[in-house]
C-alpha cells in the first residue's frame, strides 16, 4: 500500500531577476499556502560573499538547499501545502529538493536577458547584484523534459503567471473546483 502524497509543495526556480519571489508571494497569497523566499535560508556567510560579488559554488549551496529541504519537510510532517522560491540552478539540486518528496512541483521561470539585466539594476537594497547575474547563467542546467518541470515564459503580469501555475495539472489535482484555491 503507497503511503499517502503530502500536500504540494511548489518550488519556482530560475535566475535571479526571474520574479520567483514576486511570482511566489502572489501565489501564495492567492491559494492561502505558507510562503518561503529561498533567500532567506541562506547563511551569513553566503550572504557576505554575495555582498562582496562573489558567485556562490556547489559547497556554498549544499547547506544553503538542505536548508530548503528541511523546510520543505517540515511542511509535509505539518500537512500543509506551500510555496518557496529558490534559484535550483542544476538538475543536481533540484533532483536534492524532490528527493524522496513526492509533493514537490518544480516551476521554472524562463525571461529573456534583457529584462532580467533590466530588472537586476531596477531593483535596490537586494543582496545579489545586477553584476553577478552571468555567473548564475554560467551554471545554469535549465530543466529537461525529463524532469516534468513546468516551465512559464514570462511575458505578462505575475499575476498571468500565477494563473499558468494554478492552471497546472500537477497542481490541480489538490485545488479544490469552483475558482477558490485556498486550503479548505
Amino acid at each position: 500500500m503507497a503511503l499517502p502524497v503530502p500536500p504540494p509543495v511548489v518550488v519556482l526556480t530560475g535566475v535571479a531577476g526571474s520574479g520567483k519571489s514576486t511570482v511566489g508571494a502572489r501565489l501564495a497569497t492567492r491559494l492561502d499556502w505558507d510562503w518561503a523566499d529561498g533567500d532567506a535560508f541562506h547563511s551569513a556567510a553566503n550572504l557576505a560573499k554575495m555582498a562582496a560579488r562573489k558567485p556562490l559554488d556547489d559547497a556554498d549551496r549544499r547547506p544553503w538547499l538542505a536548508e530548503i529541504a528541511r523546510w520543505i519537510d517540515k511542511e509535509a510532517a505539518d500537512d500543509r501545502p506551500a510555496v518557496i522560491a529558490c534559484s535550483a540552478l542544476k538538475r543536481a539540486y533540484r533532483d536534492y529538493l524532490r528527493a524522496g518528496r513526492p509533493q514537490v512541483r518544480m516551476v521554472y521561470l524562463v525571461v529573456d536577458l534583457k529584462t532580467l539585466h533590466q530588472r537586476m539594476t531596477d531593483r535596490r537594497g537586494h543582496m545579489f547584484h545586477a553584476d553577478m547575474l552571468g555567473s548564475q547563467l554560467a551554471v545554469l542546467e535549465p530543466p529537461t523534459p525529463q524532469e516534468g518541470v513546468l516551465l512559464i515564459r514570462s511575458a505578462g503580469t505575475p499575476d498571468q503567471t500565477v494563473d499558468q501555475i494554478i492552471a497546472w495539472e500537477r497542481l490541480g489535482s489538490y485545488l479544490p473546483a469552483g475558482g477558490d484555491h485556498r486550503r479548505q
